[in-house]
Formats: structure tokens, sequence, C-alpha cells
């Protein structure tokens, strides 16, 4: 990343917000997928959507560390 970002900044926040959500989303699906079993479709829709929210949790985890790598690297 190009620019140097703190801990403390806003991004970090953002990001953090965002993978928080995504991760207690993909948690609560197991309970939607449970109540959708008489409808796979709907199931298999859930599913999705709970595949999606971990992808996109796993993804802010990566922008974060770039985030505070190119923090680190600038002090090193």
């Amino acid at each position: 990343m190009s620019t140097e970002h703190k801990p403390t900044d806003d991004i970090f926040y953002d990001m953090i917000s965002i993978q928080y959500h995504a991760l207690k989303a993909a948690e609560a699906y197991d309970k939607y997928i449970q109540d959708a079993h008489d409808h796979q479709d709907v199931a298999d829709f859930i599913r999705q959507c709970k595949q999606e929210d971990e992808a996109r949790a796993i993804r802010c985890h990566e922008l974060m560390k770039e985030l505070g790598g190119a923090r680190q690297h600038s002090n090193a």
C-alpha cells in the first residue's frame, strides 16, 4: 500500500468493523441453513452467502496486514 497508516486510523477501524460483521454473519448462517433444511435452493443460497462473508473477512485480514506492513517498513 502506498500510504502510511497507524493502527488508530479510521481505515483500520473500518476494516476491523467489516471483518467483524462478516465473521458474525458467517457464524449466523449455520442456523439459517438448519432452518432451510427442507428447501435445498434456499440452503444453497445461504451457504453461498456464508462463503462470501468468510472470503470478505479473509480479504480484510490481508488488507490490514498490508496496511500495517507499509507502516512497519517505512519505520525501518
